[in-house]
């Protein structure tokens, strides 16, 4: 019998403390959610392992210490309402939700949506909605959003994503050029989205969100 909650707090001591993520939230959501249930089942051995875990067709569950970032950089204040972007079978909305009001997690495989609220409600995440939908389109219907959460890489991030954008609301997304990913956030002050470098990470593509080639004569 493995034993995930010591291999929780293991991950949090190793991987998420060293790197500087210390809000007391963040941490108390990453020792409570258990992330093993929120991988495919040969994957459960390496749940807590640093890196990122594959889902498969080319989509991953973010490396622990990239999530808890990510996190502890967007300054959550508890109240908020937040979009899960590319969230799979639910682990980055289950944590984010315990620092927020209410978390839409948006996904467009079918497959996962499918698993993902009976995980939620494994896990305890009954302020989370599960919405299937096109990841670029964003989901419209519950915005617009304090905050927006990438699980993934992007080239650029499409007007329709922006404009779910909350004035004053923030943004996090691993922007990857060529072979480095960047971690930036971003704030919407009404006019347009200033962004500011927090780390390196790296994490594949989302549908969607590749760089856009316009057609020249």
């Amino acid at each position: 019998m493995i034993d995930f909650a010591t291999r929780r707090r293991v991950m949090v001591d190793t991987q998420v403390r060293p790197s500087d993520v210390t809000k007391f939230p963040i941490i108390e959501a990453l020792l409570s959610v258990p992330r093993e249930i929120f991988v495919p089942p040969n994957s459960r051995e390496i749940a807590y392992a640093e890196g990122n875990i594959s889902l498969g067709n080319n989509r991953v569950l973010l490396d622990p210490r990239t999530l808890a970032k990510m996190l502890d950089a967007l300054n959550f204040t508890g109240d908020e309402l937040v979009l899960d972007i590319g969230g799979g079978l639910g682990y980055s909305s289950a944590v984010t939700a315990k620092n927020s009001q209410a978390v839409v997690l948006l996904e467009e495989n079918s497959e996962w949506i499918a698993e993902a609220p009976t995980l939620l409600a494994e896990a305890s995440a009954d302020n989370v909605v599960v919405q299937e939908g096109k990841l670029v389109d964003g989901a419209p219907e519950f915005g617009p959003y304090d905050v927006i959460i990438l699980q993934g890489g992007i080239v650029q991030l499409p007007d329709a994503i922006i404009g779910q954008l909350k004035t004053g609301g923030r943004v996090a997304a691993i922007f990857v050029e060529q072979a480095l990913g960047l971690v930036r956030i971003g704030h919407n002050y009404g006019s347009d989205i200033s962004w500011r470098f927090a780390f390196h990470a790296s994490a594949p593509i989302l549908p969607g969100f590749e760089a856009v080639h316009e057609f020249e004569l």
